[in-house]
């Protein structure tokens, strides 16, 4: 899969938004680890980042858990080419199951491509995402599609929620015990469009990346689905983790002006 050459400042970084949640910034994108370190060697990986990531979360991983650390599964938010990139090699060293919502299996069974992008969005990353990869990878010999009843069974205590829009089978996670909310790109803590803001990254809340939503009306739905969890912790697929009031307020005004904010002038 294809290197993009683009970075933020925050690439390699990572951030503790709790004991057992780890994120981590990947040039442009996140990925988040769970698991207690204090008390075992085995995590679970949430997305798997930029394509030539591999070799950074593997060391991430090395780091947090040790020399014979064990990796129990992977869980996509959805398959986008930056949720996805290392995801061959960490299943070569690690024969783990892949945790999927069914309507995102063509795109991870080299059934289907993703829809062509929408340069028109406003932005420079708009742009050039034409250049973006947007073809399916093919893991069907690990991939475990999750099933209604919204549970993850490598991730006790935490649920999914369908939030499509981005994609047909994009989900979130969420944990109701400390109210945490791993995102994926239902929205994002930066202005995902604008080249200068994914670089410096700019903290302010936006939906979806534009120039890959395919479905504005879902993901509006899937917006007011979480704000209705209330969540006190937010981990994105872009931007920096948000938490408390400011994180509620901002989700409110998002839901509240949706349409008029973050729908491509050339879709509305």
């Amino acid at each position: 899969m294809e290197k993009i050459p683009m970075t933020s400042i925050t690439s390699g970084i990572g951030i503790e938004v709790a004991p057992d949640v780890f994120g981590l910034s990947v040039q442009i994108v996140n990925v988040a680890f769970i698991g207690d370190p204090k008390v075992s060697n085995e995590f679970v990986l949430i997305d798997a980042g930029m394509p030539g990531s591999y070799e950074l979360l593997l060391a991430e991983a090395v780091k947090r858990f040790g020399k014979d650390c064990k990796l129990k599964g992977i869980v996509l938010t959805h398959g986008h080419f930056d949720h996805v990139g290392a995801l061959h090699e960490l299943l070569y060293k690690w024969d783990v199951p892949v945790f999927a919502h069914p309507l995102e299996e063509p795109y991870l069974t080299g059934k289907s491509d993703y829809p062509p992008p929408n340069p028109k969005a406003e932005g420079l990353v708009a742009k050039m995402s034409p250049m973006f990869p947007r073809h399916s990878i093919e893991i069907s010999s690990n991939l475990t599609l999750l099933r209604e009843d919204d549970v993850i069974p490598c991730l006790p205590g935490w649920r999914f929620i369908h939030t499509p829009g981005h994609t047909p089978g994009h989900i979130s996670l969420f944990r109701e015990n400390d109210q945490l909310l791993i995102a994926g790109d239902a929205f994002t803590t930066v202005e995902q469009e604008s080249l200068y803001d994914v670089i410096t990254q700019k903290q302010e809340i936006h939906g979806p990346p534009a120039y890959f939503t395919i479905d504005w009306k879902a993901a509006e739905e899937s917006v007011n689905k979480l704000v209705a969890l209330h969540p006190q912790i937010a981990l994105t697929g872009h931007g920096l983790p948000m938490t408390g009031d400011e994180l509620r307020r901002n989700l409110k005004i998002l839901a509240e002006n949706f349409r008029q904010t973050e729908v491509p002038e050339n879709i509305k």
